[in-house]
């Protein structure tokens, strides 16, 4: 399964911004992790094919995860963004409930005014 993202770049502090991901293949999970400079990479997001999602407690309530199965896509709402949001995001998929078999290219976003 090969993953396209799209949709990084630079925001200011409290904006949005909308990550997407195309997969080559039907998956049953899809998300996203990320990597912070001198941190390890973090899941930050989750949702199965079925809807189930899972957020990481620091993105909980202003991040939302979808996703368009007919499409194979997977979207990442991000809402109120931090500069400790500052990260290169990868869109990932899986073959279980944790999205981490298959990973695509990173996106870099940086919030910062």
């Amino acid at each position: 399964v090969q993953l396209q993202a799209s949709g990084g770049g630079l925001v200011q502090p409290g904006g949005s911004l909308r990550l997407s991901c195309v997969a080559s293949g039907s998956v049953y999970s899809m998300g996203w992790y990320r990597q912070a400079p001198g941190k390890q990479r973090e899941l930050v997001a989750a949702i199965t094919r079925g809807g189930v999602t899972n957020y990481a407690d620091s993105v909980r309530g202003r991040f939302t995860v979808s996703r368009d199965n007919a499409k194979n896509t997977v979207y990442l709402q991000a809402n109120s963004l931090k500069p400790e949001d500052t990260a290169v995001y990868y869109c990932t998929a899986g073959v279980n409930i944790r999205p981490n078999n298959y990973w695509g290219q990173g996106t870099l976003v940086t919030v910062s005014s």
